[in-house]
């Protein structure tokens, strides 16, 4: 009699534990899937950055590979979305490939390059901060809504005039409304909606300018 109630404790536990296991998959899933967005999205405009810096520096050679594999990387970015700002990061990324020809022959003079680069990051931080929204609460996206909404605001100064200005005005409403997120509690969920609203204005204005 007590083999067999062991054996059914046993049978119970085992129960227990894959169903424990099953319902931490998915959370360890989403931070997986957040974690490449962010590196992602930092990686890309690492190498962006790298054009620029090189550029600046007349090191024709690595302007060249930089912004080939900035934009490589970026059109793999604007290939796998699915959201309504695919089409402007397709275009930035044709934008930044007509460069190229110019950087190999050490033409890319002035600020051509770091306008063409500061609108391209915009675009891809507006994406990211897209796909951040589409599932779930945004509670737990804090750190990366807050990183991707600063990559749009580093393009705000290739717009310049009233139109960085507004920018500047959402983003810097939105990066709040995510500081309130940040503290969590019943006040932080009563925030979200206001939030997301917050945030579809940033996006709205980024498919506006570009």
């Amino acid at each position: 009699m007590k083999k067999i109630i062991f054996c059914f404790a046993a049978s119970i536990a085992a129960i227990s534990y894959a169903s424990t296991a099953s319902a931490a998959a998915p959370a360890r899933g989403a931070i997986t899937s957040l974690h490449a967005l962010l590196i992602s999205s930092d990686s890309t405009a690492a190498l962006l950055d790298k054009a620029v810096a090189a550029n600046a520096k007349g090191d024709k050679t690595g302007t060249v590979k930089a912004l080939q594999a900035g934009t490589t990387a970026l059109e793999t970015e604007a290939k796998s979305s699915t959201g309504s700002l695919k089409d402007k990061l397709l275009g930035q990324v044709g934008n930044l490939k007509k460069l190229i020809p110019l950087a190999q022959s050490g033409l890319l003079k002035g600020d051509i390059l770091q306008k063409a680069v500061s609108l391209a990051k915009m675009a891809l931080g507006a994406n990211q901060v897209e796909k951040l929204m589409g599932g779930g609460n945004l509670l737990s996206k804090v750190t990366g809504l807050t990183s991707n909404l600063n990559l749009v605001k580093t393009g705000l100064s290739a717009l310049g005039g009233s139109s960085a200005s507004t920018g500047n005005s959402l983003i810097t409403t939105a990066l709040g409304g995510l500081s309130k997120l940040s503290k969590g509690g019943v006040a932080a969920k009563a925030a979200e909606p206001a939030v997301k609203s917050q945030l579809d204005s940033v996006l709205g204005f980024v498919k506006g300018v570009l």
